[in-house]
C-alpha cells in the first residue's frame, strides 16, 4: 500500500521527520544528495527518536545512545541490531510516496 507523507520540500536537506502512517512510526529523511529514504522510527536499542538523529553520508545516529545506522539498508554500524527500511519515493507533485505492508 502507498501512503502519500507529505511535500518532500518540508523535510530540510540533511534532516529527518517522523510520521505516524496509522499503524507504522517511520523516520523519513531528506539526504544532502536529494534522496529521500525512511526507516522504523524508534532506535532498536531504546526507542530513541530516529529522525532527529544527525546525519550523514547515508548514515543516522541515533541521539540517545550513539547507534549508527545505513540509512539505505538499515544495516547496523555501531550497535547490535538493524533497522526496518521502507521504500519511499518522491511523486510528480513533489511529495514523499511511502511503500507499507
Amino acid at each position: 500500500m502507498e501512503i502519500v507523507l507529505g511535500p518532500f520540500d518540508a523535510i530540510p536537506p540533511g534532516e529527518g521527520r517522523a510520521y505516524d502512517t496509522g499503524g507504522v512510526r517511520v523516520a523519513v529523511f531528506h539526504s544532502r544528495d536529494g534522496r529521500v529514504l525512511a526507516v522504523q522510527a524508534e532506535c532498536p536499542h531504546r526507542g530513541g527518536p530516529l529522525a532527529d538523529g544527525l546525519t550523514g553520508a547515508g548514515t543516522v545516529i541515533c541521539p540517545l545512545h550513539s547507534w549508527k545506522f545505513d540509512l539505505e539498508t538499515g544495516g547496523a554500524l555501531m550497535g547490535e541490531c538493524g533497522l526496518k527500511t521502507y521504500p519511499a519515493r518522491i511523486d510528480g507533485a513533489g511529495s514523499v510516496v511511502l511503500t507499507v505492508g
